[in-house]
């Protein structure tokens, strides 16, 4: 614990018995003082937080670690979208499907989101094709668009972890089930 304060200006006084004792002054004590106080208000702090993801992972009903990319889907009258297939612009992100919205979170230990998705959004969720990253994992994938146009394209190593989220997906937003994936490889 002492070694959150900064000590060095501290004088040391003569050694008796084997032990030394420190002279502190008034204003060093009260500065100890201020930097516990400082000290406990951020693990008061850090523990509200804490209690604060528990409370939203406790009550989520998907949460995990998944690679995501988005995507705009072309309006009527726009150019056809750019052929990025080469491109990797797939991030690890922690999403989270909590009560009538998906939550996209930096990571596990952040308390506000990203970006936020409600349910009521969506119009379609599709499985799409596996893809092999550079040290040949196999990814599984599914998207999810909303109304307004806008894609993510969700990514995992772990076949299970997206079927769960592929098939919670489809029933929270009551959309009929089709589990057929289109043909042709998926660009990473």
């Amino acid at each position: 614990m002492l070694n959150l304060f900064s000590l060095r200006s501290l004088s040391w006084g003569s050694r008796t018995g084997g032990q030394e004792k420190a002279e502190l002054t008034a204003a060093e004590i009260e500065s100890l003082q201020s930097e516990l106080a400082d000290v406990e208000e951020r693990e008061a702090h850090l523990k509200a937080q804490l209690d604060h993801i528990d409370e939203i992972l406790r009550s989520a009903r998907l949460s995990g670690y998944m690679h995501i990319r988005t995507r705009w889907t072309a309006l009527p009258g726009d150019p056809p979208p750019i052929d990025d297939a080469d491109v990797n612009d797939w991030i690890p992100r922690f999403i989270v499907l909590h009560g009538a919205c998906i939550f996209i979170y930096l990571s596990c230990s952040d308390l506000s989101p990203q970006d936020t998705t409600p349910l009521s959004d969506i119009i379609e969720v599709g499985l799409l094709p596996s893809f092999k990253r550079e040290d040949d994992e196999t990814q599984y994938a599914f998207y999810v668009l909303s109304r307004l146009g806008f894609r993510y394209e969700c990514s995992s190593s772990s076949k299970i972890q997206v079927d769960s989220w592929f098939l919670a997906l489809r029933t929270d937003c009551k959309l009929e089930l089709n589990t057929s994936v289109p043909n042709g490889p998926l660009g990473m």
